[in-house]
């Protein structure tokens, strides 16, 4: 009598794919202890201990950090007490208030921001050389071993000439 149309069960899809994960440390919240994750986290109440993400770490403007933080990217906005090591990115928002060591790539501070402690800025491509001219007094038999780590003969030149 009626047309009826049949319908598929949407569920099962929906579930094949997977999103990233955000996490969040909402306001009002009190953590003391260490955090580790491989996705974002966004936190905007208090953690005393560390945070150390694979993806970016949000700090709220409520959001307070005491002690480190590791990650990717890091957008602050709130209040950080630590050490802070980024290897790409760090945003200081206008309302930050950072105080601490920095090392990162890149940084980015807004007008209104503070910020107190040293910085290192760490350019991927001086890595190498910043290694070899700690490290010179290792070379021998054109090789320079460290760590396992073991500079090819087409590199030597470029060592030999750094000791120069």
């Amino acid at each position: 009598m009626f047309n009826k149309q049949k319908t598929h069960n949407n569920m099962a899809k929906n579930n094949e794919t997977e999103s990233p994960t955000v996490n969040l440390i909402g306001n009002h919240t009190f953590i003391k202890g260490d955090v580790k994750l491989d996705g974002d986290i966004r936190i905007d109440g208090t953690l005393i201990g560390s945070v150390n993400s694979k993806g970016k770490v949000v700090v709220g403007i409520t959001g307070n950090i005491e002690g480190e933080i590791i990650c990717k990217n890091a957008d602050i906005s709130g209040n950080i007490k630590a050490k802070v090591t980024v290897s790409e990115l760090l945003s200081l928002k206008s309302t930050a208030k950072l105080t601490g060591d920095v090392t990162t790539n890149k940084l980015s501070i807004e007008p209104g921001a503070k910020f107190s402690g040293s910085c290192n800025m760490n350019d991927p491509e001086q890595k190498d050389d910043n290694f070899l001219n700690k490290n010179r007094h290792f070379i021998k038999n054109d090789i320079l071993k460290q760590n396992d780590t073991i500079i090819k003969k087409n590199e030597i030149p470029k060592i030999k000439e750094l000791i120069k």
